[in-house]
């Protein structure tokens, strides 16, 4: 970890670029009393994003945003090197939206020689969602969002339901390990056409981008079915069905408990979540609904 450094700015917007200095200007915030927000990111902002921030705003007097592409998230098959990384444009959004303080590490400040701890993460890491495609990648999600809690000590921090699984690990993680933080989620900002927003949408080819909304329709309908009484399997069995006929590589549709993600059976009093993942071409997809 380095020494303190200058924060520089951009556009109106400190940006600090190591733990030190990130640490002394929250703690002028909070001899202020402000209450601060952190909204982890990994930069590409869109209006998701945005949103997010948005919600910071409401509930603190301070906000933060990290932008840091976590690689120990990254299997080393997947978009890790060409991951969008329009540092200067994500800055003017930020600004534009009220922010306060961006926190742009490299690796080597998160990640500095002879780092060898991680959190070990079951529960909703072990779903067999997500996890069932990508092994470690909750793991590189817990141990990065735990420092990053650490370094930063917010009082809240502000994370989006569309990676609605990812919620779940944070939320367990927080409770397991006693973060006095709290954990704001935010619903999914979606186009008009319903695609949810994720930085990932802009590898989609005209085509595939015509294509991807049926995956919340298909969603939706698997709702409508299963609230008119259908079962969930043959609800879930129609939903992958419709996918695979349209084109998409579908990796799961699921139905879960909407706290533990533990797989449901039938209708019961627990509050259901959808969740699903499928491929157009290079881009995967993920997306989920309340039930």
């Amino acid at each position: 970890m380095t020494a303190r450094s200058v924060p520089s700015e951009i556009a109106g917007v400190a940006i600090a670029r190591d733990v030190a200095t990130l640490r002394a200007i929250v703690a002028e915030w909070r001899a202020a009393k402000a209450r601060i927000a952190l909204v982890p990111s990994m930069g590409a902002l869109h209006a998701g994003h945005l949103s997010l921030v948005a919600e910071a705003k409401e509930r603190a007097d301070r906000t933060v945003l990290s932008i840091f592409v976590n690689p120990t998230q990254f299997a080393p098959s997947e978009d890790l090197g060409s991951y969008p990384r329009p540092f200067a444009r994500d800055i003017e959004a930020f600004a534009a939206a009220g922010g306060d303080l961006v926190f742009a590490p490299d690796a080597a400040e998160i990640y500095p020689a002879g780092f060898a701890t991680i959190i070990s993460v079951g529960g909703p890491a072990k779903a067999g969602l997500e996890d069932k495609f990508r092994p470690d990648h909750f793991a590189g999600v817990a141990t990065v969002v735990a420092k990053l809690f650490n370094e930063c000590r917010p009082d809240l921090a502000v994370f989006g339901e569309k990676d609605y699984q990812q919620l779940k690990v944070v939320e367990r993680m927080v409770r397991d390990l006693d973060f006095c933080i709290g954990i704001v989620a935010a619903p999914t900002l979606r186009e008009k056409d319903g695609l949810a927003l994720s930085s990932r949408n802009e590898y989609l080819s005209p085509e595939e981008r015509a294509k991807a909304p049926l995956l919340y329709a298909t969603l939706v309908s698997c709702r409508a079915a299963l609230r008119d009484g259908a079962a969930i399997d043959v609800a879930l069995a129609s939903a992958r069905a419709r996918l695979a006929n349209a084109g998409f590589g579908v990796d799961y549709v699921e139905a879960r408990d909407a706290e533990t993600l533990a797989p449901m059976a039938e209708i019961g009093r627990a509050a259901i979540r959808l969740l699903c993942a499928a491929r157009l071409g290079k881009t995967r997809l993920i997306d989920n609904i309340a039930v």
